[in-house]
């Protein structure tokens, strides 16, 4: 959803002077979140600092945040702290299925701690789910079971204040139950490893353990992130984009071998980018030549590199869904069905294709670029928490709603990626898309060389992943700027 039609949603939702709504046509139920509580302890304020830092990784690229049946001990001291544009209360699904009517509309659900005093935690979640759309999230807060003992005795030392909490589920436990309300788990994050900063010591160790494996499960928090797993009803319109440089060969084949996609609307986007072979000029004679056929579009490059190539084609693009298909058909073009299947199946909100799964055709792939494209695949699997079975494979769909969520958190980490795999990969796994990949045969090109440089390449994406172990896997203890 557009920040204009967000705004317009929520418009009123504001409390006049006596304590009215100002608009009755507002969503119902929404309680406005109020300034943040004066008078905390300050391990309270650095626990809630770290706890926020994480959550708003999410909450800062959704259109509102609403947190779920706030407990009576919680101050309301994290919401206050999200950084998120609408934040508000409820504990009513009516509202957040009044707020979800919204075409669009992305939405975070957070649940501070409510899990820890829930006796049936499915029943909560498929509740809650009643009222979500596809593009909408829950966040959950969750104490970690393996110190039960210290909630205990921070509850007899009157450190806590509330009831003391005494559900404790474990990740794999959760996981389960998620799926039976209904979802999938997207992301987790451990955090607070020492409440206190002591001098700053204590950042460096809530900064450091998450990145260092078995320790990470001594956190005394886990934020967790559910997808709400929705089929789509409808076939959604689909865009494919198709960079090419020096393929001439290849263009008119993309167009024969491409699928039916069950009727659905697809239009079909070449961005030519600095050919020798003439490319652009068998562009402008295959799009002349099926204009009738295919709903088809050409562009020419001003920029450089196939990561320039597929924000032009994404840019220009008019469906609702979003693919990449590059034009040395090494992913067989026959094969995007199944990645418009699995999206509108619900299995996940990022598809990405996997070229590491079956043996390749003849020559398609040097033993070196194997091995890279192997360790490159562990070595981001690590940084981002998600399993990816293949990190460089050019094919990934997602819907244009997503993509800007991923062009918008792009702006804000930074534009380091020169071909565009990890620009897309980076914020589907922080924003808690949900992730599958695609098992594809990779095959050998019929047409030209490929453009790919194994070792200045190679640097660049190893210097992407270290980028991204700094950036994205060590803990967060204060707020993204």
């Amino acid at each position: 959803m557009s920040d204009s039609a967000a705004k317009e949603l929520f418009k009123g939702q504001e409390l006049d002077s006596e304590g009215k709504r100002e608009n009755d046509s507002a969503v119902p139920y929404l309680h406005v979140v109020g300034a943040a509580p004066k008078g905390l302890p300050a391990w309270r304020q650095y626990v809630n600092s770290i706890i926020a830092s994480e959550v708003s990784n999410v909450s800062r690229y959704m259109d509102v945040t609403v947190q779920w049946k706030r407990r009576e001990e919680d101050t309301g001291a994290l919401l206050a702290a999200l950084d998120c544009e609408k934040k508000f209360e409820t504990s009513q699904v009516e509202a957040l299925e009044k707020m979800n009517e919204k075409e669009g509309l992305r939405s975070l659900v957070l649940l501070n701690a409510n899990i820890n005093h829930d006796y049936n935690i499915e029943d909560t979640l498929a509740g809650i789910r009643k009222g979500l759309n596809r593009h909408s999230r829950v966040g959950i807060v969750a104490y970690n079971p393996y110190f039960r003992f210290l909630y205990s005795l921070a509850s007899k030392l009157g450190i806590r204040k509330g009831p003391e909490p005494d559900t404790f589920v474990t990740f794999v436990d959760l996981e389960n139950i998620a799926k039976l309300a209904g979802y999938d788990l997207v992301r987790s994050r451990p955090a607070v490893y020492i409440p206190w900063k002591l001098f700053g010591i204590g950042d460096v160790i809530n900064k450091i353990i998450p990145a260092i494996p078995l320790l990470n499960y001594l956190s005394l928090v886990t934020i967790l992130f559910l997808r709400p797993v929705r089929k789509e009803k409808r076939k959604p319109s689909l865009s494919i984009v198709i960079p090419a440089r020096n393929e001439k060969g290849n263009i008119e084949n993309a167009l024969k071998r491409m699928p039916k996609f069950d009727g659905a609307d697809i239009e079909v986007i070449y961005v030519e980018g600095h050919s020798s072979d003439d490319t652009w000029g068998e562009i402008k004679r295959v799009v002349e030549k099926y204009k009738d056929r295919f709903k088809l579009k050409a562009f020419q490059q001003t920029g450089k590199g196939k990561v320039d190539a597929v924000r032009l084609g994404f840019r220009e693009a008019s469906g609702e869904l979003l693919t990449i298909l590059d034009a040395d058909l090494t992913m067989p073009p026959e094969l995007l069905e199944r990645f418009y299947s699995a999206y509108r199946r619900g299995l996940a909100d990022f598809i990405n294709g996997s070229r590491l799964v079956y043996p390749m055709e003849g020559n398609a792939m040097r033993p070196l670029n194997l091995m890279g494209n192997i360790f490159f695949a562990k070595a981001l699997s690590f940084v981002l928490g998600n399993r990816l079975g293949d990190s460089l494979c050019g094919t990934k769909l997602l819907s244009k709603i997503d993509y800007e969520r991923c062009m918008k958190w792009r702006d804000d980490f930074g534009d380091f990626d020169p071909f565009g795999d990890y620009e897309l990969l980076f914020p589907a796994s922080v924003l808690g898309l949900g992730i599958i990949d695609i098992p594809i045969r990779y095959r050998d090109r019929t047409y030209g060389s490929t453009n790919i440089s194994r070792f200045r390449h190679g640097l660049m994406l190893l210097k992407m992943t270290l980028i991204g172990l700094f950036r994205i896997k060590l803990g967060k203890v204060s707020m993204p700027s």
